[in-house]
């Protein structure tokens, strides 16, 4: 099935991700109207080209597609069937592509819900950071029935270069947090690989280089590793989130008997960052945790402030 004529796309959150989808819709050469909780975000995408609506509402009655950029399964339900939801009373949305890190039962209870009331649901959940949604690299894993998808394949070419479908809505729920279990872990080793290398009197640069060329590589070390050692922790994917999608798996993990030991003690870190009030760095911080855990108690250090 064609996609609809209409080229007005709404977009509901403007954060990292949500930006930088804008951008490539308004790129695209698509009409956006969008909405976000803060203001200075919806300065933001009038600044980019797009227009700011009131309300979640507000957008479903200018848009027969929407997409969702938002923190989590619970935004996602307010924005959409909330008081002011975008499918509350009559509207034009059609579709609703969901870009959100959920909780992937909330998630299929979500997509039943839109399919009671003739709305194609997508989760279109995005494996890679901000940039690499602005530069077209991020990967799409998509759960949707073959029509939704057909329906919104130009949408999904606008914001990547890569789409996998993977069956039913839900699927990309669950796959993004598979994903991110992985990928979390990979930033982690890299940060605690960096930390011995440097201890043992390397160049951290030239033994970035080192790695790419051995199997210890891994895009962490392409993302992650001039951050870690410039010490640049400005957001790409924030330390807060993803300590969200963290406990997300570890409790569908406890649901399936799974303990998960890595990713528990990967937890820690991230608790750590944010107690040291990181929690909105990029998720590189990591690697500050790390250097202040030593063996020696009385060496034990706390992390840097945001100011140090």
């Amino acid at each position: 099935m064609s996609p609809p004529q209409n080229r007005t796309v709404g977009l509901i959150g403007i954060g990292l991700v949500g930006t930088a989808l804008a951008e490539l819709l308004i790129r695209a050469g698509y009409q956006l109207v969008g909405y976000d909780l803060s203001e200075e975000a919806r300065r933001r995408l009038e600044t980019l080209g797009g227009e700011a609506a009131s309300s979640s509402a507000e957008v479903a009655q200018k848009a027969l597609r929407l997409v969702l950029s938002l923190p989590d399964s619970e935004a996602v339900r307010m924005a959409l069937l909330g008081p002011d939801g975008a499918l509350q009373g009559k509207v034009s949305v059609r579709y609703v592509l969901d870009t959100t890190t959920g909780d992937p039962e909330i998630t299929e209870a979500i997509a039943e819900e839109c399919s009671r009331r003739g709305v194609g649901f997508l989760d279109a959940t995005i494996s890679g950071s901000s940039r690499q949604v602005r530069e077209k690299t991020a990967v799409l894993m998509v759960g949707a029935e073959p029509q939704a998808l057909e329906a919104c394949r130009d949408l999904l070419e606008a914001i990547s270069n890569r789409t996998i479908h993977l069956g039913p809505p839900g699927s990309g729920a669950k796959a993004k947090l598979a994903t991110n279990l992985m990928l979390g872990l990979n930033r982690l080793v890299l940060a605690e690989g960096l930390l011995f290398a440097e201890a043992l009197g390397l160049d951290p640069g030239a033994f970035l280089d080192l790695v790419r060329q051995t199997p210890a590589y891994s895009a962490a070390v392409d993302s992650k590793g001039q951050k870690m050692i410039q010490g640049d922790f400005s957001p790409e994917s924030r330390v807060r989130q993803h300590r969200k999608d963290v406990e997300l798996i570890l409790r569908h993990a406890k649901k399936r008997g799974l303990i998960l030991p890595l990713t528990r003690l990967h937890a820690e870190v991230l608790d750590a960052l944010i107690a040291g009030g990181m929690g909105d760095w990029d998720n590189a911080a990591v690697i500050l945790a790390l250097r202040g855990w030593r063996s020696e108690p009385e060496a034990q250090q706390t992390p840097p402030s945001r100011e140090e």
